[in-house]
């Protein structure tokens, strides 16, 4: 490092600017302003994205802000205003910007490349990032930076010249570039790529050349990059708004399959809430109505969550209809569901709980398909029922078991989906079946849709406060009154 600074106080690095390169020293603070300006905002605008448009944007504008210190370490009057104790680092920080150009100008690439091309530049990014920590150990030790120099020259003309070919010939670029414009991108890397012909060959053969055109070259490749990156976010917002009035119209389907209120039933009060995780949910519950006294309660949770899990909801729909003839039955309904279900579904499975209410016989029947319990409560005594069979889906032929009980005047049942009941706490605590009986056994004098508002409200509140919903929440109450 000694070596270094010697060099650079005795005007070795400072005299490359060359007698060609005379009142560059005004030109060079200009040029290295705007370069580092540009890369301020473009690192700042990005983000810190990972991907797309906005990691192009991060990469180009880490190396427009290099290049533009850099620019600022050519101008003599720039440094001259430095510290005299950071004067004697522009030397190592001009070397170590050259050598490691190479690889922040490769990973710009490497987020518009596919393919065999990704992973040869992922290789240069390993390779130029290797020659340049020891390219800058030896310049520390020697005070020479051009011995090691020669490789990362080499390496970097290589990979030009493969960019080139490439983004020049259209099959080439098709199959390793992602470019939503192929032709403002052949415009840059050309000009890019004469410029730097021309700097290697004044390199490798020792002739002078004009400092400014360096930027020319490189002004031109930010400005096909920029370009691109905003192609690539135009073309992310438009798949985005797509995206967007997809899921809107599957919010609506999935709207006009689920009950538009509770049905008329006689001696029975009926409340539901639904609070789906994202624009569409894997929960499902329906009524079905067979007479004035008699009732049947199903709701059903799709494993997994968003479009797929609506999907199969769906499909309980129309199941749904192909049961109600047995809806009296609550096991006939249930092996009904899984039969039909069964060769339909792939790696997602249901659960599913079904209630028959019939208040002329003053009878209940229950039966479960890998579901949490049914809540039954009397007063403030709360009862879990639990009469479950095999999720459905997994055997075409499996067995449900049924729950018989008699009803009165003051039961209260609810059905709900293990949104409500696996939510867990900062602790890393469940909400569980236990307290949710607790809250719903403490409102029993509430109005079922009161309640129903309570029991999301301390769900919710369990959570960590900066948690999001993570689950579907489907409840549906019933209570007799008569």
């Amino acid at each position: 490092m000694l070596a270094a600074v010697a060099r650079w106080r005795g005007g070795g690095v400072i005299a490359e600017a060359r007698s060609d390169d005379a009142g560059l020293g005004t030109c060079g603070c200009h040029v290295g302003d705007d370069f580092f300006v540009f890369g301020g905002g473009g690192v700042f605008v990005c983000g810190g994205a990972e991907a797309g448009a906005g990691a192009v944007v991060c990469v180009v504008g880490n190396m427009s802000g290099i290049f533009g210190v850099r620019w600022l370490t050519y101008s003599p009057s720039v440094v001259a205003a430095l510290p005299a104790w950071m004067q004697g680092g522009v030397p190592f920080v001009s070397t170590a910007i050259a050598y490691f150009l190479l690889p922040v100008a490769s990973r710009a690439w490497l987020e518009l490349s596919a393919g065999k091309m990704r992973v040869l530049l992922q290789v240069v990014i390993a390779l130029s990032l290797a020659i340049g920590v020891v390219g800058l150990g030896f310049f520390v030790v020697t005070g020479s930076s051009e011995k090691v120099m020669v490789y990362n020259k080499l390496l970097g003309a290589a990979i030009l010249f493969v960019l080139v070919v490439v983004v020049a010939v259209p099959r080439l670029a098709r199959k390793y570039l992602v470019l939503p414009n192929w032709g403002i991108m052949v415009f840059g890397t050309l000009i890019f790529a004469l410029e730097a012909l021309h700097y290697y060959l004044s390199f490798f053969f020792h002739y002078q050349t004009w400092r400014i055109m360096g930027s020319l070259g490189l002004g031109a490749l930010f400005f096909s990059f920029g370009y691109v990156a905003v192609q690539i976010a135009l073309a992310g917002e438009r798949r985005l708004l797509s995206i967007e009035n997809e899921l809107a119209i599957a919010q609506e389907i999935q709207a006009s399959i689920l009950p538009s209120g509770s049905p008329d039933v006689k001696n029975l009060r009926i409340a539901s809430a639904y609070h789906p995780m994202t624009e569409v949910a894997g929960d499902f519950y329906d009524f079905i109505l067979v007479d004035e006294n008699r009732t049947g309660f199903l709701v059903a949770d799709v494993t997994g969550h968003g479009v797929p899990a609506a999907l199969i909801a769906s499909m309980l729909k129309v199941a749904m209809r192909s049961v109600v003839g047995c809806a009296d039955d609550p096991r006939a309904v249930m092996s009904g569901l899984n039969r039909i279900l069964s060769g339909e579904l792939r790696t997602q499975l249901v659960s599913a709980a079904y209630l028959w209410v019939d208040t002329e016989k003053r009878r209940a029947l229950y039966s479960a398909a890998g579901h949490p319990p049914l809540l039954h409560w009397r007063g403030e005594k709360v009862e879990k029922i639990e009469s479950n069979g095999l999720l459905l889906g997994v055997l075409a032929e499996a067995e449900y078991p049924v729950w018989e009980l008699w009803i009165e005047a003051g039961d209260r049942f609810l059905l709900y989906t293990d949104g409500v009941s696996e939510p867990e706490n900062a602790g890393g605590e469940a909400f569980g079946a236990r307290r949710l009986g607790q809250v719903v056994g403490e409102g029993h004098l509430l109005g079922l849709a009161e309640l129903l508002e309570r029991v999301v409200a301390e769900v919710r509140g369990w959570q960590a406060a900066v948690a999001e919903q993570k689950d579907d929440i489907t409840l549906v109450a019933i209570e007799v009154v008569a």
